[in-house]
């Protein structure tokens, strides 16, 4: 017997297994063929599930076997396939002996289905003594008419071969033969598959033989000829001959680039690469891939297929920059993931050659997504934008013909897109100044058509910031007097006001000290009432119009105003506040250009009033009833600070030096601010690609790696083939789960002293929970009808049901459990062990212990930009506020902490938590493998005592997630006291 137990093909249960040996024999005896199928369904199930059947054995051979059904002689074969087939000794048994008769008549059935099916069962078999008298008729299947048998027989000698070799030496020189008068496709797939595996050499043989058929070939022969080419390539030769053939692979590769296959022309692309370094193979391969990409309609294929794209271009990184236009066609696909792997591609491979065409060609695309037709316009014009940002940021040759063109999405009613351009503009202007001039222009002209507070706001800073001449002041103070509208505010909407009461109520406005106040005219109701006396009286009643003043102020709020005015009164007063720091730059700025010139008192006097009077005009109006809500004190005060520098501004009772400290931070501070936050931001990409290249590197004192003198591939010339497979199996992973890691997996489910100890080593797998229980009798009876049975709490689901053991004296079973996990939650798995034993009639019960699935398991640390994180914060509704309890003294340390117990990621850059301060407020992100994400802001301060105090909030959009971090950053802080 082979030392290994063979895997069989598995039966699904769907019943009982309580049958008598005697009901089982008298249903095969005297059964119909469906009796008999479903008898021998039940006991192969059995036989499956550790209760073998062998009184059934001769029964079977009997009186199932004769049968011509053919449902009956495919389930005998899966019988013979698992039933014991030795005796107590090792011996086959004798009754194999008619088996293996009946065997060699299936072989030679006329029915080629039966042939074939038989043939097929061959390959699972594992007994030389019961392959051994079928080898003839397995070599004569070679001839037979129909290709089904011939290629099935290719494939029962190929593992006979490889299994038990001296059984049919002359495998090798047979399939050879066969190969040379055989024209089935696949029968010829089969043998060359085999040879490869058995006799290279011969292989490589036929393939010289067929070198100019090969582009001819069926495409599963063109991926056989692949597969040899690239394992052939790798053992290698020696001479003149390993030359010549690697020029005949490399050419032949050539040519199934062109296949119509798009398997074959993956496998090429991927195959050449490894096969030579060249330039123009490596641009060939490129060029093969990206057109797949296009041509392939499964957005699937597309990701795998960019995938190698970009390792391609990581590996040979200028060589493929010309085929930057090929890769934007696939931006034609309609899946979003495709178009944004494609377009992070694209812009690796942008040089000073190719920018200009690269940039026309997103500019071309952005016009298409102002088509109302045009499938997620909004969605991919943002992705575009933030491309042509990055391209613009990377070569400043383009920046000025790009920033035009994206300042006319200003106005997008999509606010993301919006931003995004402001964002681009913002560093545009501060990278390049010979821009400033036009882009301020262009900016100016796009105000009116700004819809978000955010996009005014940026629009707003950078016209306070680099409006550099007097003209461009005054066009900026004509435009914000455009989008405020008339000021003041307050008499200008209470002017609506009465004008909108006088129309419905007839009343007339007085003025009073200069603002409008109105006077309601009392409306006179009469009626009649009883007196007490028993008498009539007329009652007259005069009451204001109350109702009618609200609807008039709905209706002066709901009519359409000037874009800055409708976002004042709707209460976004931060924007207030920028545009009053803003007024005040440039009336700053304007003194300073015009401080030579004559009459220049006067003019700054003028824009000073204007700005002043815009000020006073929001602050009143805050504090209205025409304001949606009422101004904020923060906002207020930030205004009255404004208001103060300018009434300061060339004050002879003010101090002179501190009216220049306060010009300073207005005109010069604010921008030094954000010129220094871009060049830490480039500091940052710079340090970060150093570190990359330094990684990848090849460094003086590394271990050179000989192809010809290793016994495996190693460094460059590793078999992609090979990784990808180890990738897509985990192989890897489980590698690296070594023995000690396994031990730290261990749960105790039983106590030592218990009957039956249990333990389970807890794998977690991806979406799936594998438990593999041992259970030790520790007694000295037999143990019958053990269970092991488990039960979960929250999202896992049990897949197997429990399964029935006995277990003798101090004996040992392993049991298996699957559990199906649906979403990232703390989970509960508990059970019970239940038992009979030999003395006692009623059955026994051992509690398990509780195994805890932890959420770190599926939680990984990610990564998002500020904006999306504040709208995840704002969309998300479950939080979970834990208070801060721990003996840390440092912030840094417990923010580490934190960090390292959660597996989140800190979003908060280095730059904003260096330095020594009593606080640290931070972001934190993470994502788990369902997709779902995972947000977490740390407040804490440290106190006087050196304690820490604060919070960490987290936000989900789920309950179970928010409530499993939180319970877990608590156990960490007890854990770390």
């Amino acid at each position: 017997m082979s030392d290994k137990t063979p895997c069989f093909t598995l039966v699904a249960d769907e019943g009982d297994l309580g049958y008598q040996t005697q009901d089982l024999r008298a249903a095969l005896e005297k059964g119909s063929d469906d009796l008999k199928l479903d008898t021998l369904r039940r006991i192969i199930v059995s036989t499956l599930n550790g209760q073998p059947q062998p009184a059934l054995l001769m029964p079977i051979i009997q009186f199932v076997l004769p049968s011509k059904s053919k449902q009956i002689k495919k389930l005998l074969q899966f019988y013979w396939e698992i039933c014991p087939k030795h005796d107590e000794n090792g011996k086959l048994k004798q009754e194999m002996i008619l088996v293996c008769n009946a065997i060699r008549n299936d072989l030679q059935h006329p029915n080629e289905y039966i042939r074939g099916a038989t043939l097929r069962f061959l390959q699972k078999i594992r007994e030389p003594e019961l392959l051994e008298p079928l080898i003839p008729t397995c070599r004569s299947c070679l001839e037979h008419r129909h290709s089904y048998v011939r290629k099935n027989a290719v494939m029962a000698i190929f593992q006979i071969y490889k299994n038990f070799e001296f059984l049919i030496p002359d495998a090798p020189e047979l399939i050879q033969t066969f190969m040379a008068a055989e024209s089935d496709t696949t029968s010829l797939r089969n043998a060359f598959t085999m040879l490869q595996a058995v006799a290279p050499s011969r292989a490589v043989e036929y393939f010289l033989s067929v070198y100019d058929q090969v582009p001819q070939l069926d495409e599963m022969m063109q991926l056989s000829v692949i597969e040899l080419i690239r394992k052939e390539s790798k053992a290698g030769g020696s001479g003149a001959t390993e030359g010549a053939l690697k020029a005949r692979y490399i050419k032949c590769i050539f040519e199934l680039l062109n296949s119509g296959s798009h398997s074959v022309k993956y496998e090429a692309a991927a195959t050449l690469t490894t096969l030579t370094q060249n330039p123009a193979a490596v641009k060939a391969a490129a060029a093969c891939l990206i057109s797949l990409v296009v041509s392939e309609p499964s957005n699937n294929v597309k990701m795998i297929v960019l995938t190698r794209v970009a390792a391609l271009h990581a590996k040979h990184e200028h060589v493929l920059d010309e085929l930057v236009m090929d890769i934007l066609r696939v931006v034609t696909s309609p899946d979003m993931d495709v178009r944004k792997k494609a377009l992070d591609i694209a812009m690796d491979m942008v040089s000073g050659r190719n920018v200009d065409d690269v940039v026309t060609f997103l500019k071309k695309e952005l016009t298409r997504t102002l088509d109302p037709s045009f499938e997620k316009a909004a969605e991919y014009r943002a992705l575009l934008i933030q491309t042509i940002h990055t391209c613009a940021i990377r070569h400043s040759e383009v920046a000025s013909s790009v920033v035009h063109v994206l300042m006319d999405f200003l106005g997008d009613a999509t606010n993301t897109n919006a931003v995004d351009v402001i964002a681009f503009v913002r560093e545009v202007v501060e990278k390049f100044p010979e821009l400033r001039s036009g882009i301020v222009g262009k900016l100016l002209d796009t105000f009116p058509d700004i819809k978000s507070g955010k996009v005014f706001r940026g629009a707003m800073w950078i016209i306070g910031e680099y409006a550099a001449s007097a003209d461009e002041v005054h066009a900026a103070l004509r435009q914000v007097r455009a989008v405020v509208g008339e000021v003041p505010i307050l008499a200008s909407e209470q002017r609506l006001l009465d004008r909108a009461e006088q129309e419905a109520a007839g009343a007339e406005p007085d003025l009073v000290n200069g603002d409008s106040a109105l006077v309601h005219k009392p409306v006179a109701t009469s009626s009649t009432r009883v007196l007490a006396d028993g008498t009539y009286a007329t009652e007259t009643v005069f009451s204001s119009s109350s109702t009618t003043a609200a609807a008039s102020l709905e209706a002066v709020k709901a009519a359409a105003k000037p874009p800055l005015r409708a976002l004042i009164l709707g209460g976004d007063f931060y924007t207030a506040t920028v545009l009053a720091a803003t007024l005040t730059k440039l009336v700053m700025r304007f003194k300073e250009l015009v401080s030579h010139e004559g009459g220049a008192a006067r003019s700054v006097n003028e824009l000073r009033a204007e700005c002043m009077l815009i000020m006073t005009s929001i602050i009143r109006v805050g504090q209205s009833h025409f304001a949606t809500v009422p101004i904020d004190e923060d906002a207020s005060e930030r205004i009255m600070a404004c208001l103060q520098s300018l009434a300061e501004l060339d004050s002879a009772t003010g101090s002179s030096e501190r009216a220049r400290a306060v010009e300073a931070i207005f005109l010069h501070d604010t921008q030094a601010a954000y010129a220094s936050m871009v060049a830490h931001e480039e500091s940052k990409a710079l340090e970060k690609k150093r570190r990359a290249d330094k990684a990848s590197a090849v460094q003086a004192d590394d271990l050179i790696s000989f192809r010809q003198l290793a016994k495996k591939p190693a460094g460059a010339d590793t078999d992609e083939y090979e990784v990808d497979l180890v990738a897509a199996t985990g192989a890897e992973a489980a590698a690296k789960d070594d023995f000690v890691s396994k031990l730290q997996r261990v749960v105790q489910l039983t106590g030592f002293s218990d009957p039956v100890y249990a333990e389970a080593y807890v794998h977690v797998q991806g979406f799936d929970i594998l438990l593999d229980v041992l259970i030790v009798n520790q007694t000295a009876e037999t143990l019958q009808n053990l269970t092991c049975e488990f039960a979960t709490l929250g999202d896992l689901r049990l897949l197997e049901r429990p399964v029935p053991y006995t277990l003798g004296p101090q004996s040992f079973q392993s049991v298996k459990a699957t559990i199906k996990v649906s979403s990232t939650e703390t989970g509960v798995i508990f059970g019970n062990i239940f038992y009979d034993s030999e003395r006692a009639t009623d059955s026994h019960c051992v509690v398990l212990n509780d195994i805890h699935i932890d959420i770190l398991d599926y939680i990984t640390p990610g990564h998002c930009n500020e904006a999306q994180f504040r709208s995840m914060w704002t969309e998300f509704e479950w939080e979970n506020k834990v208070n801060v309890n721990t003996n840390i003294d440092s912030l840094r340390a417990y923010l580490q902490h934190i960090m390292s117990s959660t597996n989140m990621a800190c979003l908060t850059p280095d730059a904003a938590l260096e330095g020594d301060c009593g606080f640290l407020s931070a972001n934190l992100y993470a994502r788990s493998l369902f997709g779902e994400d995972a947000l977490a802001n740390l407040s804490i301060e440290k106190l006087a005592d050196g304690t820490l105090q604060g919070h960490v909030r987290i936000r989900s959009k789920t309950q179970g997630i928010a409530l499993s971090l939180g319970d877990r950053i608590t156990v960490s802080q007890k854990q770390a006291a």
